[in-house]
């Protein structure tokens, strides 16, 4: 499996990822007050490791609409990872105030740490 995963499929999945990302950043550039697509391309930068530009994408997200949900949950994560507990509590209680049922599991682990 080594040659193959080498070889074919992670050339394939990057240059697939790759394309995501550039109709990701088009659709911001059509329509730069819709959260989504910054939503979506946080998710395909957090696949590649890439925190910050991520955390940037999903602040953008939440600051074009307060009440978008999944970028709130998105943020928690993160927040977790890097050890920022209160911004993790943050957007956690933001996104249960929403109706979030995840959020409100995330916001009880995240009040025990």
């Amino acid at each position: 499996m080594g040659f193959f995963r080498k070889e074919l499929i992670d050339p394939a999945l990057d240059a697939q990822t790759r394309r995501e990302i550039e109709e990701q950043q088009a659709a911001i550039a059509a329509d730069p007050s819709n959260p989504r697509p910054y939503y979506n391309l946080a998710l395909l930068y957090r696949m590649q490791w890439k925190k910050d530009e991520a955390l940037g994408l999903l602040l953008e997200a939440v600051r074009l609409d307060p009440a978008f949900v999944p970028a709130h949950v998105a943020l928690a994560e993160i927040y977790v990872v890097c050890g920022d507990m209160a911004a993790a509590r943050r957007h956690a209680e933001q996104a249960s105030a929403l109706g979030d049922q995840r959020a409100r599991g995330m916001l009880s682990r995240y009040s025990e740490e």
